[in-house]
């Protein structure tokens, strides 16, 4: 019998599974910070650095600078800190390029993350940082199964919601079977002995629901018609999509299958904060307000001989602000316009890096018919449409109201939704979301849009490398040029994540205190 090898085997399940991550770190190619208190030797007394912008990279680089004893200045250009991590509740205000300034009118208590939504439990760093600045957490619940698939288009499952569960155990049952009779028949090149193959078969047997002949048929791990109770009541589950209908219908498409618990990052469990993401930031401001210029926005960088120079504006004018040093956390889209002396090589590398467009919208509604109606808590709608995907809220189960994700698109879907003013987003989101709950119509109150990539501020949602940046422009921003450092989620292999922001942040901090404490050594002798 013609078999794969045993490195194969765990070579290609291991890439099935989500195993790059893994390897990376092996490699050496991810290097978590370490999630305890970051005592660092030696003060910075008598230094003074400027942190340009008030996110949670440029926080917490303040907040650790300010325990070794520097001085900070942080200059943001908003009202407001946190930068993308920021949840929107009532009274919030945005605006983005050619659109006037909008205020959510959401009921007290009600809010949505525009930015980051989720804390992945292996980033350590997130973690500590809300047990050490004392903000409480909850469980996400990224992974249900009874959310749904929607795929519009002409096969014989589209334009119909199906739950997540009966797509994922018929593509598993498909899958498996046909695994599972190629090394029955031989078919399959491998150096398996016959009880290696007996294991496996009996492995997929478990894993596909496989009957005794090796056959894929329905069961209750993909839900019932009719539930089961009591007396009489034993349940009614329904037969298997047929593989060629879901094939038909989209519903394998690469762009549009999901399987998020494979992903290392998306893996339960998964944490929020409790009452919003913008809870971490606003404890991360409590520790660094006294630091904290807002409505600064910066126009200018300058490296000088000995320290650096930062132009800035705000409401009196414009001023001039000298320091030793400055560590500049800014999304790089919104430094590529602002003057500076930069060597070539980190001023190619700033226009170089491109950055995603992405964008949310928040519906209110007046009742949480996905609970009542549907016992969706939680998880992820997934679509083909320019929606992408509906997230479910994971906080105030069998409240009243409640707050659902009711787009989060990315690239040019969220450009063309982007491109449309807040009136007739609200009304594509509702569109498109009555053809999965038709209840949106009854019960929708209010919403409130924001697209990161025409926001002023940030110019895009995150940081996105190809193989060549990755490789060319990524390590010159990791060093300094002369005075200045870079820090921020761009500067990680974590981009979109919280996490990205804290380890960068440590890690600058880390470079920035042994220049100075070697400067120091210097001196002395």
């Amino acid at each position: 019998m013609k078999t794969i090898t045993r490195r194969d085997f765990l070579g290609k399940g291991a890439m099935l599974a989500g195993g790059a991550y893994p390897a990376m770190m092996a490699l050496g190619l991810l290097r978590p910070a370490p999630a305890h208190a970051f005592n660092l030797q030696g003060d910075g007394k008598g230094k003074h650095i400027i942190i340009l912008g008030a996110g949670l990279a440029g926080m917490t680089c303040a907040y650790e600078l300010n325990k070794l004893g520097y001085q900070c200045t942080i200059l943001e250009a908003r009202q407001r800190a946190g930068g993308r991590c920021w949840s929107i509740r009532n009274g919030s205000t945005h605006q983005e390029a050619d659109k006037p300034t909008v205020t959510a009118r959401f009921d007290d208590g009600l809010y949505f993350n525009a930015g980051p939504s989720r804390i992945p439990h292996n980033h350590e760093l997130t973690l500590h940082y809300c047990k050490e600045l004392g903000v409480p957490i909850q469980v996400y619940n990224n992974v249900n199964e009874g959310a749904y698939y929607f795929a519009e288009g002409k096969g014989p499952l589209s334009n119909k919601k199906v739950r997540a569960r009966e797509v994922h155990n018929d593509i598993r049952g498909y899958m498996t079977e046909m695994l599972a009779k190629s090394i029955d028949h031989g078919s399959l090149d491998s150096n398996l002995t016959k009880e290696d193959g007996e294991k496996i078969i009996e492995y997929l047997r478990a894993e596909g629901g496989l009957d005794i002949d090796k056959l894929y048929k329905a069961s209750a791990r993909r839900g019932y018609t009719e539930s089961p109770g009591a007396g009489d009541k034993p349940g009614k589950i329904a037969d298997p999509h047929k593989l060629a209908d879901i094939i038909r219908s989209g519903l394998m498409d690469p762009d549009f299958y999901n399987v998020a618990e494979y992903t290392y990052e998306l893996q339960m469990t998964m944490f929020q904060a409790v009452g919003g993401m913008d809870q971490i930031a606003k404890a991360l401001e409590k520790k660094v307000a006294p630091s904290i210029k807002m409505s600064a926005e910066v126009t200018a960088i300058t490296n000088l001989p000995e320290g650096v120079k930062i132009t800035y504006k705000d409401a009196q004018g414009v001023h001039e602000l000298t320091g030793d040093m400055c560590i500049c956390t800014l999304p790089l889209p919104v430094l590529s316009n602002i003057s500076n002396n930069f060597s070539g090589d980190v001023s190619r590398a700033i226009d170089y890096v491109g950055y995603i467009s992405t964008g949310k919208i928040g519906l209110q509604f007046k009742r949480r018919f996905w609970e009542e109606d549907e016992h969706i808590y939680g998880g992820i709608t997934h679509t083909n449409n320019d929606l992408t995907q509906i997230f479910y809220p994971s906080y105030d189960y069998l409240g009243k109201k409640g707050i659902l994700i009711g787009y989060y698109n990315f690239n040019e879907k969220a450009q063309k939704i982007g491109a449309l003013g807040y009136a007739d987003r609200e009304k594509f989101a509702l569109e498109k979301g009555r053809l999965i709950h038709p209840q949106y119509d009854k019960e929708f109150e209010g919403s409130f849009s924001v697209s990161w990539h025409k926001t002023k501020y940030n110019l895009g949602g995150w940081a996105v490398y190809n193989t060549e940046t990755r490789k060319t422009q990524y390590p010159v921003l990791l060093k300094p040029d002369k005075q200045v450092y870079f820090a921020g989620e761009h500067l990680t292999y974590l981009n979109a994540w919280m996490a990205g922001a804290f380890e960068s942040a440590r890690s600058t901090v880390a470079a920035l205190h042994a220049r100075v404490s070697e400067q120091r050594v210097q001196y002395k002798k």
